[in-house]
């Protein structure tokens, strides 16, 4: 993974509350094990409509989104958070998420930003035209008219997002301690 101390840039202005996992990524596209190329089947249902976001060039490569309450919601396909990651985004903000999608993102390195629905709705006006930054060492959201929103994250989750570390990152940070371990546990029992 890569670290993630800072994301700037155009927000996709979503705001719908209760996006379920289909809707981020329809069941049709769950028949590959890969992560990439899931981006092109991203928010198809909001894409078959005229004017949406994720079609309109001046979101493109945005890698933030900006939900409503209950993003995530449905089945726990990990595929919708493979599907964010393909699309570039990197952050998604809304009033809360469904427990399994916000664990799919932190294990694909996507920042969940839970805020206060006021929040919500003045990022949602300032990424009609401006660019917002979610900054995970200060722990805050900023616009460029001095706006400041500050959001609490598991410091475990803020820790590994920041030094890029996903479960296997973790396990080989102690590299050096498993050998060692498994060094003594030869010797101790060499019967095994």
């Amino acid at each position: 993974m890569q670290p993630l101390t800072e994301i700037e840039g155009r927000a996709y202005p979503l705001g719908l509350k209760n996006v379920d996992t289909d809707v981020i990524i329809p069941a049709h596209y769950l028949k590959t094990i890969t992560r990439t190329g899931l981006g092109k089947g991203a928010f198809e249902t909001i894409r078959a409509e005229p004017g949406n976001v994720f079609d309109d060039p001046e979101y493109a490569g945005a890698p933030i989104l900006i939900a409503g309450d209950n993003f995530g919601c449905g089945s726990s396909r990990e595929h919708a958070a493979w599907a964010l990651g393909d699309l570039g985004i990197k952050a998604v903000l809304a009033p809360s998420f469904s427990d399994i999608f916000s664990g799919n993102a932190f294990k694909n390195g996507i920042a969940t930003i839970v805020l206060p629905q006021e929040a919500i709705d003045r990022l949602i006006e300032v990424a009609k035209s401006d660019p917002v930054t979610v900054d995970l060492e200060t722990q805050s959201v900023t616009t460029p008219f001095q706006d400041r929103f500050e959001f609490r994250m598991d410091p475990f989750r803020r820790n590994c997002l920041m030094k890029g570390l996903d479960e296997i990152g973790l396990t080989l940070a102690g590299a050096n301690d498993i050998d060692t371990f498994e060094a003594g546990m030869a010797k101790e029992r060499a019967w095994l």
